[in-house]
């Protein structure tokens, strides 16, 4: 049986798929397995359900790393986004009342946010999400950094000594780049990227790159 020019296309097309899922399901896995084993585990059962999970949220990642529709391309070896790092990080443009603004407008729980990280001077841009919204006190609660003023700021603030310093970010396109890419920058400039979490992978595939809303 003859098969047609557009039937080889396809054929040829669904194989590199395949093996391009294979390539991010074992990289992911690879990535996971190791943070895994940095970890210290009081509860046993924890580590359990950690790694029983671990089938489910890989192949969603690898799946919505294929079929991604974002201003991304996709390093199919390192299960990782890719874009143009820039020179400084952008972050240090934000300003806190367009972020209080940002804010005070109506976002739906469970968003997607990008959150500002100094370490010792070594800087990058995460991912978080929103879990809750306190319009009358002011307040936003992130499900990992915890509870920042409407402007940014963390709730408690953070002294000179404090080795980490943190700050929410009213989200555009330039942040979320650089947050989904791991880009990070030290005193020199551009440094080596940082890999994300397959939380931070699962929470990028949810931006709105219109509305970030």
């Amino acid at each position: 049986m003859q098969i047609s020019d557009s039937q080889q296309v396809n054929i040829f097309s669904d194989d590199l798929r395949q093996l391009h899922f294979a390539e991010l399901c074992n990289a992911l896995y690879e990535r996971e397995l190791h943070s895994l084993s940095q970890k210290k585990f009081n509860n046993i059962s924890l580590l359990q359900r950690q790694i029983g999970g671990l089938k489910h949220h890989i192949k969603r990642a690898a799946y919505n790393l294929l079929q991604h529709q974002s201003p991304l391309e996709v390093d199919v070896h390192n299960a990782s986004w890719q874009a143009k790092q820039a020179a400084n990080c952008p972050a240090k443009l934000n300003e806190t009342d367009k972020t209080e603004l940002w804010f005070q407008r109506p976002i739906a729980l469970g968003v997607c946010a990008a959150v500002y990280v100094n370490e010792l001077g070594l800087e990058h841009i995460e991912l978080d999400s929103i879990d809750r919204i306190e319009l009358q006190t002011g307040k936003i609660h992130l499900n990992k950094f915890g509870w920042f003023t409407l402007n940014g700021l963390p709730e408690n603030p953070q002294s000179a000594a404090q080795q980490t310093q943190f700050q929410l970010l009213k989200p555009a396109k330039n942040l979320m780049l650089a947050a989904c890419c791991g880009h990070s920058w030290n005193h020199k400039g551009r440094g080596q990227p940082r890999l994300l979490s397959l939380r931070e992978l699962l929470l990028s595939f949810s931006i709105n790159w219109k509305t970030f809303r």
